[in-house]
């Protein structure tokens, strides 16, 4: 029998999130792992008229590519991947695997090239979503890999990840749409604000926000969602930030990451575990330097750090920055190969300040939304 809840969150995923429409393409991809998702998901697309096509991955053919292939193979993409990036209207990425730390021991470098041959795709994915012309979600199935990382059981995982997504398991649509209305709020207060300071420990920043705009993340790319985000103008940011989480990029994790600031550029980074990792990911390329997105976490429910970035990224009271790629339709123009977010959580102690205006302190709002 299928988990009620399975089916709940398919459905919020194709008449919510990405609202699939009769004749809509819809490419639907994960590794075999999260095929109970999958195959409902799959049926909600039928049921809603489109045209699902499924690409499922073989759990360790990530460790067969990176063993085995040239750097040829690794900067080689697919021609009908290609074409659904370029034409599908919906892509849904489920995410799961059976061992998330099956790439700890692969050569960094073989991890930037296959960057920087998907960075195409990832900017079409980027500018097509922007203008309309795509629906892209990312959401997760719950399994003992994603549960050990989260130091839990798999029912406890299992409980993590629904409550998080289905908070109100007989409507969780309308749940979604109340908390988009919410969300508005805090994304229009933003409106001709300028700069921003966060500080913390060993954090003191400041980064400029003036003629950005701020967006709301309330379910629409993410399952669950929970953030309001901007890109900063590119050479503003100026202090140091320290990531209370460790950084996870591709199922590596850095941890006790330090970086300073100077005209926006990275020009000092450390850590406690994974610095040379850290480092290679910062030479990708000259955007990597940069910061793409600044974030606040806005889901309360969310307040364990998991190892997944989905759930992370979106405790409330956190707040992170993205090194990498930034985001066009709101002004963003750093142009990278990576989007890396590191998180910072301010419960313990933390300020977030907007043009000298107090708005968020000890991971609360402090200005009524």
């Amino acid at each position: 029998m299928v988990d009620q809840r399975i089916e709940k969150l398919a459905d919020v995923i194709v008449n919510y999130s990405t609202v699939v429409q009769p004749g809509d393409r819809v490419f639907i991809h994960g590794n075999i792992i999260t095929e109970p998702l999958i195959r409902e998901v799959y049926a909600k697309v039928l049921q809603a008229g489109g045209h699902p096509l499924i690409m499922t991955q073989l759990s360790g053919t990530n460790e067969l590519l990176y063993s085995y292939a040239s750097e040829k193979q690794l900067a080689y993409v697919p021609e009908p991947v290609k074409v659904v990036f370029e034409t599908y209207e919906v892509i849904i990425t489920i995410l799961g695997t059976e061992n998330t730390k099956a790439l700890t021991n692969v050569d960094p470098q073989k991890m930037v090239l296959l960057n920087k041959s998907q960075a195409e795709l990832g900017k079409t994915m980027m500018q097509r979503i922007s203008d309309g012309s795509l629906r892209w979600l990312g959401t997760e199935f719950p399994t003992n890999a994603g549960a050990q990382d989260a130091e839990m059981s798999l029912r406890e995982f299992e409980n993590l990840v629904y409550g998080a997504c289905l908070p109100d398991m007989n409507d969780p649509v309308r749940y979604w749409k109340r908390f988009s209305v919410k969300q508005a709020k805090i994304v229009d207060w933003f409106k001709g604000k300028e700069e921003i300071r966060v500080v913390g420990p060993e954090t003191d920043v400041r980064l400029s926000i003036a003629g950005r705009t701020f967006l709301s993340a309330d379910g629409r790319q993410n399952m669950p969602d929970g953030e309001v985000y901007t890109s900063p103008v590119e050479n503003s940011i100026e202090g140091h930030v320290y990531f209370s989480y460790p950084a996870i990029y591709r199922d590596r994790e850095v941890s006790g990451v330090r970086l300073w600031f100077e005209q926006g550029r990275v020009v000092k980074a450390t850590a406690e575990r994974g610095e040379d990792f850290l480092h290679h990911i910062l030479d990708t390329d000259e955007g990597a330097r940069y910061v793409g997105e600044f974030a606040i976490g806005t889901h309360t429910g969310i307040t364990n750090f998991t190892r997944s970035i989905l759930f992370d990224e979106k405790i409330g009271g956190s707040f992170h920055m993205a090194l990498g790629a930034g985001f066009a339709e709101i002004g963003g123009t750093n142009e990278s190969a990576i989007h890396w977010d590191m998180i910072c959580d301010l419960r313990g102690g933390g300020e977030i300040w907007v043009d000298d205006e107090l708005l968020h302190k000890d991971g609360q709002f402090v200005v009524e939304f």
